[in-house]
This record gives C-alpha cells, sequence and structure tokens, in this order.
C-alpha cells in the first residue's frame, strides 16, 4: 500500500504557515499559546466540575463533559506543532505525524458536529417536552447518542483519510498551512482528485449540513415553544437555557463551513489559515466561558467545590495543630 511517505518520497513535510510574515510569528505563538493553555484549564474544571458535583449529574452536563473533552484532544492534537513551528526555524513535521493529525482532526471535528446536534435535541427535550424529560433522555439514550457521535466521527475519518493518505504526492512536500488536513493534502496530488472530492462534499453533507439543519429544526421548535409562554420571565428563562448552546453553535459552525464548504483548490489561503486559527485555538477556549459565564448551576458547583476542598484544607491544618499540641 502506498502511504504519504512513499509516495511523497520524503519523510516530512513543511508546513509554510505565516512563514510569509515572520513578524508576526512570535505575537501568534504567544496568543496561541495563552489561548490553548487556558483551554485545557478551562475544559479540564468542566470535565471535573461534571464529574464531582451530583446535581450536575444530567444529560445537558454529560454531553457538556463529552464536548469538553473533545476541546481538549482537538486542540491537543493540532496546536503543539504550530506552537514549535512559530518559536523556531524548523517547520516541518513528520509524515507520520501528519497523518496521525489529520486523522485525529478530521475524526474530532466531525464528532463535534454531531455532539452539537444532539445538544440541541437535549435542549428541545428539555423545554418542548419538559413533562417527559427524564423518560425522552434517559442514560441509555445519552450514553447511546454520545456514542453514535464519536463513532459517526471516527468512520469518517477513516474513509476520507485513507482516501486521501492514499494519493500519489510524487515528491510534493510544502504545505501553505500551519498544520495537516485533508484538502491541503488533495492539494499536493498529482493525479485527478474528483473522487476524494466528492467523497469530502458527501462527508460535508451528513457530518456538517445535516447536523446544522437538525439545530435548526429543533431551535424552530423551541422558539415555537417558548413563544407560547405567556410570562416574560418565563420566556426570559427558557432563551437563557438555550443561550450558550447557540452561542456555541455560531461560533464553531461558522468558521467550519468557511473552511470546509470550498472547493479543494481554492485561493484563499491566507485568509484560511486565520479561520483555522480561530476554529482550532479561540473556539475551544471560548467554549467553557460561554457555558460557566451564563450557567448558574456551573457557577455553584464550582464554589461548592471549592468550599469544600477550602473546609478540607482547614480541616487538615487544624487536625495538624490538635496532634502537635498531645
Amino acid at each position: 500500500m502506498m502511504g504519504i511517505a512513499n509516495a511523497s518520497s520524503s519523510e516530512v513535510f513543511v508546513l509554510l504557515g505565516f512563514s510569509a510574515r515572520p513578524s508576526l510569528e512570535p505575537i501568534l505563538f504567544i496568543i496561541a499559546l495563552g489561548f490553548y493553555v487556558v483551554s485545557i484549564l478551562d475544559n479540564g474544571i468542566i470535565i471535573l466540575v461534571s464529574c464531582m458535583d451530583v446535581h450536575l449529574h444530567t444529560p445537558m452536563y454529560f454531553f457538556l463533559a463529552n464536548l469538553s473533552f473533545l476541546d481538549i484532544s482537538f486542540t491537543t492534537s493540532i496546536v503543539p506543532q504550530p506552537l514549535v513551528n512559530l518559536w523556531g526555524p524548523q517547520k516541518t513535521i513528520s509524515s507520520v505525524g501528519c497523518m496521525v493529525q489529520f486523522y485525529i482532526s478530521h475524526w474530532l471535528g466531525a464528532t463535534e458536529c454531531v455532539l452539537l446536534a444532539v445538544m440541541s435535541y437535549d435542549r428541545y427535550a428539555a423545554i418542548c417536552r419538559p413533562l417527559h424529560y427524564t423518560v425522552i433522555m434517559h442514560p441509555q439514550l445519552c450514553l447511546s447518542l454520545a456514542f453514535a457521535s464519536w463513532l459517526g466521527g471516527l468512520t469518517t475519518s477513516i474513509v476520507g483519510s485513507t482516501l486521501t493518505m492514499l494519493l500519489p504526492l510524487c515528491g510534493n512536500n510544502r504545505i501553505d498551512h500551519f498544520f495537516c488536513e485533508m484538502p491541503l493534502i488533495m492539494q499536493l496530488a498529482c493525479v485527478d482528485t474528483s473522487l476524494n472530492e466528492v467523497e469530502m462534499y458527501v462527508a460535508s453533507f451528513i457530518f456538517v449540513v445535516l447536523p446544522l439543519g437538525l439545530i435548526l429544526v429543533s431551535y424552530g421548535h423551541i422558539v415555537w415553544a417558548v413563544m407560547k409562554i405567556r410570562s416574560a420571565e418565563g420566556r426570559r428563562k427558557a432563551f437563557n437555557t438555550c443561550s450558550s448552546h447557540v452561542a456555541v453553535v455560531t461560533l464553531f459552525y461558522g468558521s467550519i463551513i468557511f473552511m470546509y464548504l470550498q472547493p479543494a483548490k481554492s485561493n484563499s489561503h491566507e485568509q484560511g489559515k486565520f479561520v483555522a486559527l480561530f476554529y482550532t485555538v479561540v473556539t475551544p477556549m471560548l467554549n467553557p466561558l460561554i457555558y460557566t459565564l451564563r450557567n448558574k448551576d456551573v457557577k455553584k458547583a464550582l464554589r461548592h467545590i471549592a468550599s469544600e476542598n477550602c473546609c478540607g484544607f482547614t480541616g487538615s491544618l487544624g487536625h495538624i495543630r490538635d496532634v502537635s499540641n498531645l
């Protein structure tokens, strides 16, 4: 089987990234590193709080914990390599590292599309079917939906990425981006890529357009149900329940639609790099902030865990003093 390394007659790929703007690289390094560290910490806190606080053992926070774990994995699969390339003159990545990167990033990107659609269905059930919510969103269904999201993303990644990996590159190894991505590898091929482009468009429809359509349908029903609520306070609470998810969906799909629903041989490389930097670094950092800033349950859980740890630490110090006095 001809892999990328054999087809390109090279063991490395050159990631051009932002090398055309060397004065910008140190600034981008600091920004990317800062956002990456904050993203890991914020999403880690969301996972920790969702697991530790029994009041958050609900479908909404189960899916939110999945989203946070996915964001940590997604950024970690991409960001470290650009940080290395931005910091020094070395702008290369091994062929194996390149393959691993676009397999994982494709998998997690598709998974997030489906997971956001699942989360919109959860909000639909909570607002439009409140009396049947616990029956509809039972633990087995939540597990099945989460598993289907991860499995669906893995399946499309295996198919699309493997077809791309088999393309002969005929010595081309310069990628005009800061990470390896399927459309970028296709641009290096010295054969017709029509089959790959068709597969990419079909996958984009199934894993980008279709989930977005389901999200819009869900929120169409939610808006209709909310408008039937007579009290202004009731409508405000209902909209606040969904506002965080709407903001996350807007950020994610706004950037990913621009990136993936365009021809593989596009001329908008420079613009695409900055959009890609946004959705790989900024969006995963903003997701937990959006949920925590407008979510009283998460804030309460954080205060509860912090107070418990503080009291436990104070109690331990008191015990140590008592023992020392004996």
